[in-house]
């Protein structure tokens, strides 16, 4: 389990204090769903959701961008060959 989880309704990270998910929280998912990269986006969605409830005032393209944005640039740091 991670200290790193996020604390509602601030998006917040329980570990550091950082916007959630914070750049330890992302290794740890990256991690964690290495072989799901589809099922890391579809968790990371149902969070999307929830913050853009808890957060109706920030805009949301900077809320895709801080939920899903840093996913596919980790799958794309991945040689095609490697896959």
């Amino acid at each position: 389990m991670t200290v790193h989880g996020p604390v509602m309704p601030v998006w917040s990270c329980g570990g550091c204090g950082l916007p959630w998910p914070c750049r330890t929280r992302k290794r740890e998912l990256r991690a964690e769903y290495a072989e799901a990269p589809v099922s890391l986006t579809l968790y990371l969605g149902s969070y999307l959701v929830q913050a853009t409830e808890d957060m109706p005032w920030t805009p949301a393209g900077v809320l895709h961008r801080r939920f899903l944005g840093w996913v596919r640039e980790a799958d794309q740091a991945v040689p095609a060959v490697h896959r």
